[in-house]
């Protein structure tokens, strides 16, 4: 995978494979992601359209970006997954280890009819939660993932609101966020005790990947 010292210069599919190092067959699988995506995107709105002609830079690189921190993360879960990114980007590249599992969690239907196609084109191994993040949380108590990751859904205060019910002593969160990222976690101080650290984005000079190692609400009773 790619070292984080740099921003990629990626522009296609050829420079995504030199990159992150990945197989012609993943490739190909992108490619129909790709293909599905400018079909779908013509009657439901699922990234904004001036980014497609960035596809691979803007949405299939900086997802495949998480993948350089939790190389050996067998179970993730993906909140507000919109149109799959990060998470059906990080399942297509996975999709070779056959005891790697994705959980997707999208509430908007049409989005997740979307998800389920491409799943079912690339074979990604994915579930996907048609669903409210608050309402997963209630009814998977017993899923413990190794990565919370989300991307583009909330400010932090409230993504780790969101992501707080499925973390355990061993998960990790991997964010993917903009140039405030840094007042972002000391906002989300106010509400939570966190051990947290900021990765440079491979693909914008002005972002970043939040990392959470610990995560807990302030007030909570220990356990």
């Amino acid at each position: 995978m790619a070292a984080r010292n740099a921003s990629l210069s990626i522009s296609g599919p050829t420079d995504f494979a030199e990159a992150f190092n990945v197989p012609r067959e993943t490739i190909h699988r992108l490619e129909r992601f790709a293909d599905l995506l400018a079909h779908w995107q013509k009657r439901t709105n699922l990234v904004a359209p001036s980014t497609l002609p960035t596809l691979w830079s803007r949405h299939f690189a900086d997802s495949a970006q998480l993948t350089t921190l939790a190389p050996k993360a067998r179970l993730w879960l993906d909140l507000g997954s919109g149109a799959g990114f990060p998470g059906l980007v990080i399942a297509i590249l996975e999709a070779g280890r056959p005891d790697f599992h994705m959980h997707l969690v999208e509430s908007n239907r049409k989005k997740c009819a979307f998800l389920a196609e491409v799943a079912r084109e690339t074979k990604a191994p994915v579930e996907i939660h048609a669903m409210r993040i608050e309402d997963l949380a209630e009814s998977a108590q017993s899923l413990s993932p190794e990565v919370v990751s989300a991307r583009a859904l909330a400010p932090l205060p409230r993504l780790l609101e969101l992501a707080s019910p499925f973390f355990g002593p061993a998960t990790r969160g991997l964010f993917l966020k903009g140039r405030e990222a840094h007042s972002e976690i000391e906002a989300a101080r106010a509400n939570f005790d966190l051990t947290a650290g900021l990765h440079p984005s491979l693909t914008s000079p002005d972002s970043h990947v939040v990392e959470v190692t610990s995560l807990r609400p302030r007030g909570a009773n220990a356990t």
